[in-house]
Order: C-alpha cells, then sequence, then structure tokens
C-alpha cells in the first residue's frame, strides 16, 4: 500500500503559478486544479493516508470514512479506488448535485443526513453521525480532516513551490474550512518569508471567524465549526465576504483572466482585490491567491443565472424583513 499511495504523490503538486493581468497590482494565482484529483486537498488526503498507512492504522481490511461534501471526499474517493479499500462519505442537503453525483460514482458508499444542527449548517450532525459508525465498527479510519495535524503538514510541499517561485512574497490570500491549508501556510511559510501577511478570506454565516449566524448558499468555503489548527495559525487578517462577492470573484476570474475556477479562488480573487485597493501597497509588492480548484462542480449554482437570480431575491428579502 506504502508503494500505490507513492504513486499517487507523484501526480500532486508542482501546480502552475500564473500572474494575473492587473495594471495595478502583482497577483499571482497557485492553479491547484493540475492535482491528482482536480484540486488541492490531494495534498492533505495523500500525506493524511501515507502516515496512516505507515503507522499500520490502515490496511487492506480497513474502511475510510470522513465529513466532506466535496474536494476533500472525491480526492479521498480516488485515493482509496487506488488502494483497493472502501470509503463511505458523510455528506447533508447543501452538497451541490454535481459533488454529489460524482461521489456516488467514485465511493462506495454515500450517507446524507437531514437534520441541521443548533448552527444552523450540518457539520456537527455529520461528524456526530461518524463517531457513531467508528463506536459500532472498529475497522473504520477517520481521516478527520479538521484535527488531524496530518493535514496540514501535507502542505510543505505547497510551500516549497512557492518558494522556489518567488524571491519575495508579500501578501497571500487563502480561502478557509477545514483551515488545513492556511495553518500549514502559516506553519512553513512565515519561515521562508519573514515578513509575508497571509489573509484568511471566509464567507459570511462561517463559524471559523465569527459568532454571525445566517443562511450560507456556496458551499466549499466556511464551516460550522472553529478548527482546532487556528491555536497554531498566525492568520495576520481576516476578510469575510458575501455569498454575491464571492460570486463576483468567480466572474472577474472568469471574464478578466480567463480562469474557470471554484468558489474559493474567487473569494480569494475578490478578497485580495478588495484588501490590496484599500492597502494600496507598493507598486512592486507581489500577492498570491491560491486557487484550490476549477468550477465545474459550481455549473449548477454560482455559474447558473436562474440560481444566482434566486440568490440575490432571498437575500434581498431578508434584508426587508
Amino acid at each position: 500500500m506504502i508503494n500505490k499511495i507513492q504513486e499517487i504523490s507523484k501526480l500532486i503538486g508542482n501546480t502552475p503559478t500564473v500572474k494575473l493581468k492587473n495594471h495595478k497590482f502583482n497577483i499571482y494565482a497557485k492553479l491547484e486544479n493540475f492535482n491528482f484529483s482536480g484540486s488541492i486537498k490531494d495534498r492533505a488526503v495523500n500525506n493524511i493516508l501515507y502516515n496512516a498507512i505507515r503507522e499500520g492504522k490502515i490496511t487492506e481490511k480497513t474502511k475510510i470514512i470522513e465529513s466532506s461534501s466535496g474536494n476533500f471526499a472525491i480526492s479521498t474517493a480516488l485515493h482509496c479506488r487506488k488502494l483497493g479499500i472502501d470509503f463511505f462519505c458523510v455528506v447533508d442537503p447543501c452538497i451541490n448535485p454535481i459533488s454529489l453525483k460524482k461521489l456516488q460514482l467514485l465511493a462506495t458508499k454515500v450517507i446524507q443526513i437531514s437534520e441541521a444542527d443548533e448552527t444552523g449548517g450540518y457539520l456537527l450532525n455529520r461528524i456526530k453521525k461518524i463517531q457513531q459508525i467508528i463506536e459500532q465498527h472498529p475497522n473504520f479510519f477517520w481521516t478527520n480532516q479538521y484535527e488531524n495535524s496530518n493535514n496540514y503538514k501535507g502542505y510543505k510541499s505547497l510551500v516549497n513551490e512557492i518558494v522556489a517561485t518567488f524571491s519575495t512574497l508579500d501578501y497571500v490570500f487563502v480561502s478557509v474550512s477545514s483551515t488545513g491549508t492556511i495553518t500549514g501556510l502559516c506553519k512553513y511559510l512565515k519561515q521562508k518569508y519573514l515578513n509575508v501577511k497571509i489573509i484568511a478570506v471566509d464567507i459570511k454565516g462561517s463559524m471559523i471567524f465569527s459568532d454571525e449566524k445566517c443562511k450560507r448558499y456556496i458551499s466549499g468555503i466556511g464551516a460550522s465549526k472553529r478548527s482546532a489548527f487556528l491555536d497554531q495559525c498566525e492568520v495576520d487578517d481576516v476578510l469575510i465576504l458575501d455569498d454575491l462577492e464571492i460570486i463576483e470573484g468567480c466572474d472577474l476570474l472568469l471574464k478578466e483572466q480567463s480562469l474557470f475556477m471554484g468558489a474559493s479562488s474567487g473569494a480569494s480573487y475578490f478578497g485580495a482585490l478588495k484588501y490590496l485597493n484599500e492597502l494600496n501597497p507598493y507598486s512592486s509588492a507581489n500577492s498570491l491567491i491560491i486557487c484550490p480548484d476549477e468550477g465545474t462542480s459550481y455549473i449548477d449554482s454560482i455559474y447558473n443565472e436562474e440560481w444566482r437570480k434566486a440568490i440575490k431575491k432571498m437575500k434581498q428579502e431578508y434584508i426587508v424583513i
């Protein structure tokens, strides 16, 4: 199994970095959609599974389980297919239809819960479901992306690639969910660039950096709980964006940069433009946005005009009330 996981690792990383067209700022994008399963989560998944196999926590008889409605689950499902072991994924009604279809194809079983938790989201109840399953079936291994330190340690490779690309780096904009990516960047990137500022970009209604509860319409960014990683993560600033700002960021990437990217990428780009316009840094400052995946999973939402109109209407009605 070690040989198989190492074979996959050869298909992860060395993703391209492109300079974005902008007459005012030096903004670059790290395109993580070029990884094995099409997202940045391959770095974390590969490292988690590799270390669990090496430590004897995963064998040919082990079943893998995780709470994820998107890239982490898709990456884990493909890894498990290569390893020849089963993967069970716990999702909720907020999963976008394309990701659900992917997981139904790739995973051994998709378990969908329907009851919201006390935060109004579903994450806490998804985790409770996993805990129930592993208590009853000890042959399950929970990758536990919110607490497994091998999640953020998997991003050392990302840091190495960034360091090989930039002699100086001033700002990095990272959208957050499990916060594994931003924790890895904070821990390892700041060792290389002493003055770099790492900016977290979150969605309104997420519980990662705020206690303000409201309906979230976009999947793949934000979470219903604060990650355990944040105690080890020195984020320099936080931007919390509205759903419509994230949609606009995706539009700008597509129209201005010809990049068809997912919600987290749109959030990072809009956040970078908003932050830099307010800060107005010196002209030679280098900024990097992390683009976790491309936009296919959002065809029926962010890139669907009827969906967008419905979201705008619901938000307007909420404001009137």
